[in-house]
């Protein structure tokens, strides 16, 4: 009887590993290895976890967006874990590929586009007074 209970068990692991392994991969060991950055003097392992998280919110931001869509896709949630994994191993330094190549070159283009994005959608609709850039934005309006 206990032997089925274990096999049981190992079955439940197997079919979940995604939910139990994704927050270890994606979350807690990320946790630690930025506060050991923090503490430590060196740049390169600030960069990787600077990096690594800026990755992370926007796959974050990109299931948000898109969970109805994702729910549909069955392996998500492993080829997420994998891709995960890559850029959280900083032998690898995946998360600095990722960005060095996609991410900065389309960020830094756009840059004042973005920030103009985002003053516009933060403060619609309040009276607060931006100077930004040669641009003055007083009650929703551009001057």
């Amino acid at each position: 009887m206990g032997g089925s209970g274990a096999s049981s068990f190992l079955k439940l692991l197997a079919k979940n590993f995604d939910v139990i392994a994704g927050p270890v991969v994606s979350l807690a060991f990320p946790l630690y290895a930025s506060i050991k950055a923090i503490e430590s003097k060196s740049a390169v392992d600030d960069q990787q976890w600077l990096t690594y998280w800026v990755l992370y919110s926007m796959i974050t931001l990109f299931e948000l967006t898109f969970a109805k869509l994702l729910e549909w896709i069955p392996f998500w949630s492993y080829a997420k874990l994998l891709f995960t994994c890559w850029l959280v191993i900083p032998y690898f330094s995946g998360a600095a590929c990722v960005y060095e190549q996609y991410v900065r070159p389309y960020l830094v283009t756009r840059q004042k586009t973005i920030k103009m994005w985002l003053m516009d959608k933060l403060f619609r609709g309040n009276n607060y007074m931006l100077y930004d850039d040669n641009y003055r934005y007083e009650d929703e309006h551009r001057y």
